[in-house]
């Protein structure tokens, strides 16, 4: 690395622990009230907007294996957000349903994120809202294709 950069890596440092490595944290706090993880209020969404949702149809799309998609259900089912209901044709394929305190839950969630992001327009405008948009896209981009 040259001399002249490190002053540039050391500004990324400070910035990430002091802001970016609680942007999870920020994320998620609207799913913490209904004890979800941000990640399993994605999946309750998914199935919430779609009809015939199936494990694999959320791992699939998620790119991640079944297993982990079946962890994250798991912890929906137990807190009676989803229940499964076997394809008639095919009593193996399990399809996701959401049950109504999930569906509540999904709508208070949603609402708290929708809250969340008209703050975050509220600061920074729309424009810049669409420059961070686009500036994480081509990070991740990039980032996938050094993989």
């Amino acid at each position: 690395m040259v001399e002249q950069e490190q002053p540039l890596l050391d500004a990324f440092i400070d910035v990430y622990m002091s802001s970016l490595k609680y942007l999870d944290e920020f994320i998620s706090e609207p799913a913490q009230a209904f004890h979800l993880s941000f990640e399993q209020y994605l999946i309750l969404r998914e199935i919430t907007q779609n009809d015939q949702v199936t494990l694999m149809d959320i791992a699939s799309k998620r790119q991640v294996t079944r297993s982990a998609i079946s962890r994250q259900i798991k912890v929906l089912l137990k807190a009676g957000y989803l229940q499964q209901q076997p394809d008639e044709n095919d009593r193996r394929r399990l399809y996701l349903l959401v049950t109504p305190t999930g569906a509540k839950a999904e709508r208070a969630i949603r609402q708290r994120i929708n809250q969340r992001f008209q703050g975050w327009l509220d600061v920074y405008g729309d424009q810049r809202a669409h420059e961070i948009l686009d500036f994480i896209r081509d990070f991740s981009q990039v980032t996938q294709m050094k993989k």
